[in-house]
């Protein structure tokens, strides 16, 4: 059996990284390995989302809102923080110091053999437009990875529907929408995205958000 894709999301935005979603993720994993520190002793946990402001860790027993403790994150970096929140079995830390989100992802592409470099997902909001059919829909895309994307829209094609996403600066190829929930919907896109690709236009759309 392959080895199942990390579903830890890097929020490019500068946000906590728990403004939607608080706790309670309906995803399952895997996530990138982590630990929290805190008195001293070190606890191994899961690393759901972060952003330069801070981090939401899965499978972290203790902490305390207003506790000082230090993430520790899969590349060896460590970030001191303290606690905001914690709810079923999750904590949102908040940084002490910003983080460069941007940078920690190239670190985690070159820590991969340069054959299997594959982008992480990256949650950054920008219009789309789904095409399917005839019909030509606008929508949101939520967040990207090399293997497919999310999106978010009032009218959106059913489960099952092979799709075209047009996204300004970027070219991707075509994909199937693999489920629907709501206003949501995941796309697998029938070829790989390279990172290559999605980094400089990352960088573009956080230079123009900037602006």
């Amino acid at each position: 059996m392959p080895e199942q894709s990390s579903v830890t999301t890097f929020v490019v935005e500068e946000r906590l990284p728990w403004s939607e979603d608080c706790a309670g993720s309906p995803e399952r994993g895997p996530f990138d390995g982590g630990a929290i520190h805190e008195g001293g002793i070190r606890r191994t946990c899961s690393i759901r989302k972060i952003s330069s402001l801070g981090v939401t860790l899965a499978g972290a027993p203790g902490g305390s809102p207003g506790e000082e403790v230090t993430v520790e994150l899969d590349t060896g970096q460590r970030l001191p923080g303290t606690v905001e929140w914690t709810d079923r079995g999750e904590i949102g830390v908040r940084f002490t110091e910003r983080l460069d989100v941007v940078a920690l992802i190239n670190r985690k592409l070159v820590s991969q053999p340069a054959e299997r470099r594959t982008m992480p997902r990256v949650e950054i909001r920008c219009a789309a437009y789904v095409k399917c059919g005839g019909q030509l829909l606008p929508a949101t895309m939520r967040n990207i990875s090399s293997k497919g994307l999310q999106i978010e829209g009032d009218e959106l094609p059913a489960c099952g529907s092979y799709v075209s996403v047009f996204v300004e600066g970027l070219n991707m190829p075509g994909g199937e929408i693999v489920w629907r929930r709501d206003r949501l919907a995941g796309i697998e896109l029938l070829d790989e995205l390279s990172w290559t690709s999605i980094i400089p236009w990352v960088r573009t759309v956080i230079r123009q958000g900037a602006n």
